[in-house]
């Protein structure tokens, strides 16, 4: 595929893009920016969420990754549905009826200033660590189809990608994105519909013979037998339960879609549509990547030997092999598909992921709403792009260290940075107590180290157990039974009426 032809795709891709966002922000506001005049059909925001959910991560992780868990990500995205519930009739509710622009500011009412704060933080810090792996991804996608072979540093493709990502989203935020990420889910789907039929095409499978061929395959085996594997069923559906609750419902970016809805109603519906959908979209991906591993083997490919898919230790690199065959092995309609769908996949998870840093930034440090409207335009742009700085550097620093599938290194670090997340939100709505407020950031903090050193040691602590997605567990636990020890009962201490669940 000619590196021309990628770059012209991308430069027109984008110019729709910015096309989309000069027609939506006109008259844009902090309002606006944030929750989108609180005024968004449900319809819009569940289709839009499907793009911000998935990401690049999806797109190329989840179909590489069969390769070795087969299609133990099913249990995750079954547990998917389990959250969504949870989130839809505890969390929803609660924040509508708090008319939550950051969802952080229920630490506040709830516990004090610093557990506000530690909330807030925890998110900044997962957030910008999910956001960057994710874009790391597209920009080596990029990098390999385009820049590589034109000469351009890594660092130069990067710095491209976001500030393309700033232009559009820097002046309508949410009002601009629900429009842009309903335009990018589109594509994003469109083009996995389309590269399963073009290798299905190519391996003259009739739609029943692609069914039956993903249903016999050694790759599409669900894990039941041990439950020390971090492969077993329940594990992961209990993750895939507990990291939808957290990474939907207790994250800034999703949930800021969820209250631009008119009403608690429309919320509830646009989540409960949205959920069947995002189960459906993920065994795609997992049939995307069955199929994918018989087409290179029909075309007697040895992706084992490839030097160009091994990564540092000599093993195949699952990341790369839907982009090698996709650039290198597809016709060219199916390569350029391809292209435009990781660009959109990734780049609805990225705007969005980037107005809601800046959203939280404003709202739960800068203290925004206190300002006129002209200061709060100036403060807001100067964090969008302060964030795209960070986001930049972050990349970079996980180029020079990234090893491993990139669905596992966004899952370990989520289960890291979210855990006390998980745990303060849990101990807010589950108890009636309250918290020495103080001592929340050290006890959060401590949680997360205490779980690294059980993590690090559980094969020769917990006889032989490897830790997968359920890291999150262990540390929501830790954090919640932290926060026990510095609590007090609610009588000791004045307490806001109708803040617990």
């Amino acid at each position: 595929m000619s590196p021309t032809l990628v770059l012209s795709l991308v430069a027109g891709y984008f110019l729709v893009l910015i096309v989309i966002a000069m027609l939506t922000s006109r008259g844009a506001t902090s309002e606006s920016f944030f929750v989108a005049n609180r005024n968004a059909p449900w319809y819009m925001v569940a289709f839009a969420m499907i793009g911000t959910s998935l990401s690049g991560v999806t797109f190329i992780s989840v179909p590489g990754n069969v390769y070795g868990k087969s299609w133990s990500y099913l249990a995750v995205a079954l547990g998917f549905v389990a959250g969504y519930v949870v989130i839809g009739t505890v969390l929803l509710p609660l924040y509508y009826r708090l008319r939550l622009v950051s969802i952080y500011s229920y630490l506040e009412q709830r516990f004090g200033y610093w557990s506000y704060k530690t909330g807030a933080l925890y998110f900044l810090i997962s957030r910008s660590l999910g956001s960057a792996l994710r874009l790391y991804l597209v920009a080596g996608v990029l990098q390999l189809a385009v820049f590589d072979a034109m000469g351009v540093p890594f660092a130069v493709t990067v710095v491209v990608s976001i500030l393309f990502i700033y232009l559009y989203t820097f002046k309508g935020g949410l009002k601009t994105i629900l429009w842009t990420d309903t335009f990018q889910t589109l594509a994003m789907l469109s083009c996995v519909a389309l590269s399963i039929y073009f290798m299905s095409d190519a391996l003259n499978y009739s739609f029943k013979q692609l069914v039956t061929s993903v249903r016999e395959s050694s790759m599409s085996q669900v894990y039941f037998a041990d439950f020390r594997d971090d492969k077993f069923f329940w594990k992961q559906f209990a993750s895939g339960m507990f990291i939808t609750i957290v990474m939907t419902g207790l994250d800034q970016d999703l949930m800021q879609k969820n209250l631009s809805c008119r009403s608690l109603g429309e919320a509830q519906k646009n989540l409960f549509w949205f959920t069947p959908v995002i189960v459906g979209v993920n065994i795609l991906f997992l049939t995307l990547g069955v199929l994918m591993y018989q087409y290179a083997a029909a075309r007697g490919l040895k992706l084992t030997e490839l030097p160009q898919l091994l990564n540092l230790k000599g093993t195949l690199d699952t990341d790369k092999v839907f982009p090698f065959l996709a650039t290198t092995q597809f016709s060219l309609t199916a390569g350029i598909i391809f292209i435009l769908g990781i660009i959109a996949v990734t780049y609805a998870s990225a705007d969005s992921a980037l107005t809601a840093l800046t959203t939280s930034f404003c709202v739960d440090f800068l203290n925004i709403q206190q300002y006129p409207e002209a200061r709060q335009t100036r403060l807001r742009q100067l964090t969008h792009l302060g964030w795209s700085v960070v986001l930049i550097v972050i990349i970079l620093i996980f180029r020079a260290l990234n090893e491993q599938s990139l669905i596992d290194a966004v899952y370990k670090a989520a289960g890291f940075t979210y855990g006390p997340l998980l745990g303060l939100f849990a101990f807010g709505i589950l108890t009636g107590r309250q918290l020495r407020d103080r001592l929340v950031l050290p006890t959060c903090t401590a949680a997360v180290l205490l779980t690294l050193l059980i993590v690090s040691h559980s094969v020769e602590w917990l006889n032989g157990y490897k830790f997968g997605f359920e890291i999150l567990l262990l540390n929501g636990a830790l954090v919640y039974i932290g926060l026990l020890l510095i609590s007090r009962p609610a009588d000791a201490v004045p307490q806001p009426a109708n803040l617990t669940a």
